[in-house]
């Protein structure tokens, strides 16, 4: 009996679709949300990246949600300065300026409604352990 090629590159073909159908997509973002109060600045606490690894890769990956599963969006050095604005279990919201400028973001100020914050600085998601509280 001779193996019918036509019927086992279908089924090869269907169980690799299959396959790739269960990997799950990525989480949709979290925007970093700023404000809130009328008195208080829109984000309360500053930070700097801090105890990277000597050894490990010398980048803290920012996150576009509070997450490993959300997509990396950038990449921040040691000692870089941030603002904190949010917190979900062990990942903070921050916003932060290449330069280390951080008076320029508009969030060292308060703003009365919260809203997902638009620049001109960036901003995104990073995992608590490398971020040392500097003020706030």
């Amino acid at each position: 009996m001779k193996p019918n090629i036509s019927a086992l590159i279908a089924l090869l073909l269907t169980l690799a679709l299959a396959a790739n159908s269960t990997v799950a997509a990525p989480p949709r973002a979290a925007p970093v949300v700023v404000g809130g109060n009328e008195v208080l600045d829109a984000c309360g606490s500053q930070g700097r990246v801090h105890g990277l690894k000597a050894g490990g890769d010398g980048f803290l990956a920012v996150r576009d949600g509070p997450g490993a599963a959300y997509a990396m969006t950038d990449k921040l050095g040691e000692d870089l300065w941030v603002m904190m604005c949010d917190q979900r279990g062990d990942w903070i919201a921050v916003v932060y300026s290449e330069d280390g400028r951080l008076g320029r973001c508009g969030v060292g100020s308060p703003i009365a409604e919260r809203q997902p914050y638009r620049g001109p600085c960036k901003s995104g998601w990073v995992h608590g352990r490398w971020i040392e509280l500097m003020a706030g």
